[in-house]
C-alpha cells in the first residue's frame, strides 16, 4: 500500500538532477513555497497538456510566491528536449528510479484497461516556506489540474 503524504507532514528531502543534470535540492528551496507536480512521461499528450497549463500560469504563481517543479521517471535528456519544445519556463527534474515519487506517494499501483501494475501516480504536492506538505492530490487529471489547484490554493477569488 502506498503511504501518501498529508497537510502537515515535513516534505520528504530529495536531490534530484534537472534537465541540465543540475542537481537540485529541497533544502536549498526552504523559504519558498513549493509546487512539485509528478507526471508519468514526458512529451505523452495528458503529460504535455498539464505542463502547458503550468506553464501558462507561471506568473500568477511566481507572484504568490510559488515555485513549481515537475518530477517524472525521464532521464535529463528527455525533460531538455521536454522542456525546450514546449517553452516550459520552470524545472523539470529527473527521478529516474522513482525514490521520490514513492517517498511522496506518487508510485503505486495503477489499473490501465484492466491491467494492474506499478506506475507513477499523477499527483501534485504543495509545501510552504518551512518545507511543510500544506496541500496533496493524488490521482490528479492531467486537463483542467492546474485551474483546479489555483482554486484550492485561493488564487482565484
Amino acid at each position: 500500500m502506498t503511504v501518501r503524504l498529508s497537510p502537515g507532514d515535513p516534505a520528504p528531502d530529495f536531490t534530484l538532477p534537472d534537465a541540465h543534470g543540475e542537481p537540485v535540492t529541497l533544502a536549498d528551496l526552504r523559504g519558498s513555497k513549493v509546487i512539485l507536480y509528478f507526471y508519468p512521461r514526458a512529451a505523452t499528450p495528458g503529460c504535455t497538456t498539464q505542463a502547458c497549463d503550468f506553464r501558462d500560469n507561471m506568473a500568477s504563481f511566481g507572484a504568490e510566491g510559488y515555485r513549481v517543479f515537475g518530477i517524472s521517471p525521464d532521464a535529463p535528456a528527455t525533460l531538455e528536449r521536454f522542456a525546450r519544445n514546449e517553452g516550459l519556463g520552470f524545472p523539470l527534474l529527473s527521478d529516474e528510479d522513482h525514490a521520490v515519487a514513492e517517498a511522496y506517494g506518487a508510485w503505486g499501483e495503477k489499473k490501465n484497461y484492466g491491467k494492474i501494475y506499478e506506475g507513477l501516480i499523477r499527483s501534485t504536492v504543495v509545501l510552504d516556506e518551512q518545507g511543510t506538505v500544506s496541500l496533496a492530490q493524488y490521482n490528479v487529471r492531467a486537463k483542467g489540474h492546474v485551474a483546479k489547484l489555483r482554486r484550492d490554493l485561493g488564487l482565484d477569488a
